[in-house]
């Protein structure tokens, strides 16, 4: 169950690369913005000078200038701190928020690195005010079936993610409850530590106890 949530993870990424193939939509929605995203992290993966093991680390850092702007790790890290964000003083969630962007981060361009040609369909997307979701199916190589969907929020004039919904397990519910048993079984001094590890570089990987 481990590995399936993990791979799921992995499927994610491989989301947010192909929804260029969605229908055009009108400037200013949440699709068009994400479009843009998309188109570079295609670019980058594409770009020929970009290719081979000996180009990662560039390949890598250009794909993090594009992919940071479209995600709040902020809110992402709040929500996945859950009860346990109020109880920090402003100083340790400033440090909380650099420790998960970084960890998260991390994780999401080793899926996309590994991409190997994986298709999508793109299903509906809706908007409610503030908040949006953009919905999506991987189909892969094998056969298999993932659904995928992205929740966003205007933040700072734009359209970001603050959670990836696979197969019905939010990204960030999976956080929650690992950084839940940690702090409970130990100390948020030790979460932190394990999270500066990457010992959570995935949603369902085994984490020491």
């Amino acid at each position: 169950m481990q590995r399936f949530v993990a791979r799921k993870w992995w499927v994610s990424a491989l989301g947010i690369i192909y929804l260029t193939v969605a229908a055009p939509v009108s400037a200013g929605d949440p699709g068009d913005e994400m479009r843009a995203t998309i188109e570079n992290v295609l670019a980058t993966l594409q770009d020929p000078n970009l290719k081979g093991a000996e180009k990662q680390k560039d390949r890598r850092a250009k794909l993090k200038n594009v992919i940071y702007p479209r995600f709040d790790f902020a809110e992402m890290g709040k929500r996945s701190l859950g009860a346990h964000w109020q109880r920090r003083t402003p100083e340790e969630q400033k440090q909380f928020i650099e420790v998960f962007t970084e960890l998260v981060e991390t994780s999401y361009i080793d899926a996309i690195d590994s991409y190997n040609g994986e298709k999508v369909v793109i299903g509906s997307d809706k908007q409610d005010k503030e908040f949006a979701e953009v919905r999506t199916k991987i189909l892969t190589k094998k056969g298999e079936e993932f659904a995928v969907d992205y929740k966003l929020h205007q933040a700072s004039g734009a359209w970001k993610v603050y959670d990836v919904v696979l197969e019905n397990i939010s990204l960030v519910n999976n956080y929650r409850s690992q950084f839940n048993r940690v702090i409970g079984k130990s100390s948020y001094e030790e979460l932190l530590s394990r999270m500066k590890e990457k010992q959570f570089d995935a949603p369902g990987k085994k984490q020491k106890t």
